[in-house]
């Protein structure tokens, strides 16, 4: 009998199996839709030029087609491409610095703390946190232009560590995952405010830094329009330098000629060395990651 029932509660209806197809489906188009591009990016750095064109899409390439490519990519303006990855990760790491120390004590302030425009300014961080970047890249250009930091690391240093949504993340962090009992057994034990947010709730913080962290430091990678206008030139990121990669592709430029040519094999190479860095933090922060996403899930 209990085998009977058992076999008779897997049995799924027509309605359950018509839901389960569905979720096939819809699974399916985003493996398609977001891996073959991948799968194909990555093939295509292993290709020469032509057999980019006369091989099929998903046909590998091969290991001097790969080394060729990694060598006109490493000799393009005497490897620039190394200048660009440098500024990057310097720029990336200093607005992250800055972003991590001002968003965690300021998410904290306004998890615990109690003090006149408490209010008003969790309002305005969520209203910030609104606004399109793109929106903000005017206001941002004019105010660097009139202190002089075109051109200047500066000009895309301090924008980058400007980051609402860290300070909306610790302040959720620190209303849900943090015992207030523990705090204030901290301060009945003689510990001011700083000594309890440095030895007490920053220990405790260390999975929404992580997460703070990791998402400061991806979207500063990954961001294109502000270091466009602001750092052109040598010290540009490598976002900023794929485009000059990309003006060199004959396909998408047909003025581009001589020896500064850029074949799409060696772009996609490109593009593959501007996203490993973030592919690595991500395999070796998963842990970190994941506690501080599902940190602020249950309330204490």
């Amino acid at each position: 009998m209990n085998a009977t029932s058992t076999r008779r509660r897997q049995q799924l209806t027509p309605g359950a199996w018509l839901g389960r197809a569905a979720a096939i489906v819809v699974a399916v188009f985003f493996v398609v839709f977001f891996a073959v591009p991948i799968v194909w990016l990555l093939l295509a750095a292993g290709k020469s030029p032509r057999g980019l064109i006369t091989t099929g899409a998903f046909t590998p390439g091969t290991l001097g087609d790969l080394a060729a490519n990694w060598s006109t990519l490493v000799h393009f303006q005497d490897g620039i491409i190394f200048r660009w990855l440098e500024n990057s990760a310097s720029y990336s790491l200093a607005a992250l610095v800055i972003t991590l120390v001002t968003t965690i004590p300021a998410g904290y302030a306004l998890a615990l703390g109690q003090f006149r425009g408490r209010r008003l300014l969790l309002t305005t961080t969520l209203v910030v946190m609104l606004i399109p970047n793109t929106a903000l890249v005017l206001p941002i250009f004019l105010e660097l232009s009139a202190v002089h930091l075109i051109g200047q690391p500066l000009a895309v240093i301090l924008p980058f560590s400007f980051y609402p949504f860290g300070v909306y993340l610790t302040y959720i962090y620190f209303s849900t995952s943090v015992p207030r009992d523990l705090l204030d057994a901290a301060r009945i034990d003689g510990c001011g405010e700083v000594a309890v947010f440095r030895r007490v709730a920053m220990p405790l913080a260390r999975p929404v830094i992580a997460l703070v962290g990791f998402f400061s430091f991806v979207a500063n990678w990954n961001n294109f329009f502000l270091p466009f206008l602001t750092v052109p030139g040598p010290r540009s990121p490598i976002q900023v330098g794929l485009t000059e990669l990309l003006s060199n592709v004959p396909a998408f430029n047909p003025t581009a000629a001589g020896v500064t040519t850029i074949e799409l094999p060696t772009l996609a190479l490109a593009a593959l060395l501007a996203v490993t860095p973030v592919l690595l933090i991500f395999l070796f922060s998963q842990r970190f990651l994941v506690a501080g996403l599902t940190a602020g899930g249950t309330k204490e």
